[in-house]
């Protein structure tokens, strides 16, 4: 098991990236590398509250980690801190035994140069998840986060 460390600054208030962080509408915009479309099954935004999300691959690839072009990930929020943190447990829905188990994603939200400071952790990643797909994954989400939060569109 292996972990990525992210941060990204955001040109916007803790208090508009954090509802961006548990609005539906906003992940399925923002949490989805490019050429890939999200489709939020189940979202609620609660401590205790679940999600299910799917993200499927604009081309077709054999590299989906639930079919052959989409990921399947379900989880629940275990720690909700408004306008400072989000821990989410996480896992794949898969029979592939390289990417089962369990991941928690800790986001930390810190005031920076008039913004945001975005801490992103994501940790107990299966082996079979390479570490620099997940770090870019994630680079190319806050990225689009940033964009949502701070011009209300993405790049």
């Amino acid at each position: 098991m292996a972990s990525t460390r992210i941060g990204w600054h955001v040109n916007a208030a803790r208090a508009t990236v954090y509802r961006l962080l548990l609005d539906a509408d906003a992940v399925a915009m923002w949490q989805v590398p490019t050429g890939m479309t999200s489709q939020v099954h189940e979202f609620d935004p609660r401590e205790g509250g679940v999600f299910r999300i799917s993200l499927t691959y604009d081309e077709p690839t054999d590299t989906g980690k639930t079919t052959a072009q989409t990921d399947i990930f379900h989880g629940r929020f275990v720690r909700l801190v408004p306008d400072e943190q989000v821990v989410e447990v996480v896992e794949f829905e898969t029979d592939d035994p390289a990417v089962t188990g369990e991941m928690t994603i800790t986001i930390d939200l810190a005031d920076a140069d008039g913004g945001t400071r975005i801490s992103a952790v994501h940790d107990g990643l299966p082996d079979g998840v390479p570490l620099d797909q997940n770090e870019l994954g994630w680079s190319i989400s806050l990225g689009k986060l940033a964009a949502l939060a701070e011009t209300g569109e993405l790049p």
